[in-house]
Order: structure tokens, then C-alpha cells, then sequence
């Protein structure tokens, strides 16, 4: 799609319209992950671990940890942009909202397509999210910050943030098991397609890039 086919009056709105739908939809997501009860996004884990902990709501949760990495980003030098303070407010509330809407179920019979529709919907969920180029979660956010100040790999810094986050989530009484597995296998070749089918024109001419580099966004809108 030419830059001519959307002119640049129309691109901003059409910008916020998919970060805040992939923030509704990312929240929404993780919440149909939760009411399938066979294990959350690594995040997750940690989120539904604080919340049973404190007695707080999940969603809650998620907005007070997405709150408190920003306030890693000081030391590191991160930037944040209006898709990371969106982040830290919209998922939470969409997922709470989801929470009350959606009955917990029982049986594998209906666990397990809940549990892939919220994997397959977390990754329209990014892809709407990263496409809108607003800047990237707090969580990925500290990711690539500790990317560029340690000069480790984007796979290995992100590989020990999950691990620490699965590990202290689940020790907390998070839900850990073939969701999670299942979500860390298919939510890369997922964000990828939906990056594709939701890029938007830059100036130029050009689709906007279908995989950001690290440096420059998020990868996943967590």
C-alpha cells in the first residue's frame, strides 16, 4: 500500500486505532488464558502469582508491574512513548473487563480452545500493537534497555527476564503449564504474520517494517 493510497491526515488515527485495539485485544487475551486455567503468558505468571498473593485483582496487578518497570527505564535511559504508558493502564483494565464478562470453564474440552483462542488472539494482539509504532511495553522496553547497556543478545536478556518472571510467578502460585509452553512456541511465528497483515504505510511509500528491530520497538506489547 503507496503512501498516496493513505493520505497523511488519515495515518495518525488509523495509527491509534490499532495500538489501542491491540492493547483491548492483548488484555482480553491474557484473560481468556487465565479463565482456561492450563497456564499464562510468562508475564502472566508472575501477574496472577502477585494477585493471588494480595488479593488484588489480576488486572490491578498488571498495571502496578507494568508501573514499576517504567520506573526501571530511568537508569537505563529508555524513552518511553505514548504506546508505553498506554500499555501500563490499557491491558490491565481490558483484562479485568474480560475477567467479568468470561466464566471460568471446566473440562479439556473447553479449556483447550479457549486456551489456544487467547494464544492466536494475543498474536493479533501484537501484531495491531507494534504495527501502530507508539513505542514499545515496559517490559520489552527494559529488555532492550538491558540489550544495549549489558551488550548481550536481545534472545538471551529476554530469555533470563522470562525465566526469572515464570520462576518467581510460579513460586508465588501462578499458573504454570502447557499454556505457557504452547504460547512461548507459537507467539513469534504468530506476531510475525499479524505484523504482516496489519503493517501501515510510512512515508516513503514503503509498508511499515513486519519486524521491528529491537533497538527501535517492542516485540512483544507485554
Amino acid at each position: 500500500m503507496s503512501d498516496t493510497t493513505v493520505p497523511s491526515g488519515a495515518r495518525l488515527p488509523r495509527r491509534l486505532s490499532c495500538l489501542y485495539a491491540g492493547l483491548a485485544l492483548y488484555g482480553a487475551s491474557s484473560a481468556l488464558l487465565v479463565r482456561a486455567g492450563l497456564g499464562l503468558e510468562p508475564w502472566g505468571v508472575l501477574h496472577q502469582g502477585l494477585a493471588e498473593r494480595t488479593g488484588v485483582s489480576i488486572g490491578v496487578v498488571s498495571i502496578v508491574v507494568g508501573a514499576v518497570v517504567l520506573l526501571l527505564w530511568i537508569p537505563i535511559r529508555q524513552r518511553p512513548g505514548l504506546g508505553t504508558v498506554s500499555n501500563v493502564f490499557a491491558v490491565g483494565i481490558a483484562m479485568d473487563a474480560t475477567l467479568a464478562l468470561v466464566p471460568a470453564v471446566h473440562g479439556l474440552a473447553a479449556q483447550v480452545p479457549l486456551m489456544v483462542a487467547g494464544i492466536v488472539l494475543n498474536g493479533v494482539a501484537t501484531g495491531l500493537y507494534i504495527s501502530a509504532r507508539f513505542g514499545p511495553g515496559p517490559r520489552d522496553g527494559l529488555m532492550t534497555g538491558l540489550h544495549r547497556l549489558t551488550g548481550r543478545s536481545v534472545r538471551l536478556v529476554r530469555t533470563a527476564i522470562e525465566v526469572a518472571v515464570v520462576v518467581t510467578g510460579f513460586l508465588l502460585g501462578g499458573s504454570l503449564g502447557a499454556g505457557t509452553v504452547l504460547y512461548a512456541l507459537a507467539i513469534g511465528p504468530l506476531a510475525q504474520f499479524f505484523l504482516r497483515v496489519f503493517a501501515l504505510p510510512v512515508p516513503g511509500g514503503r509498508a511499515a517494517d513486519a519486524a521491528p528491530r529491537p533497538e527501535r520497538g517492542a516485540i512483544l506489547p507485554q
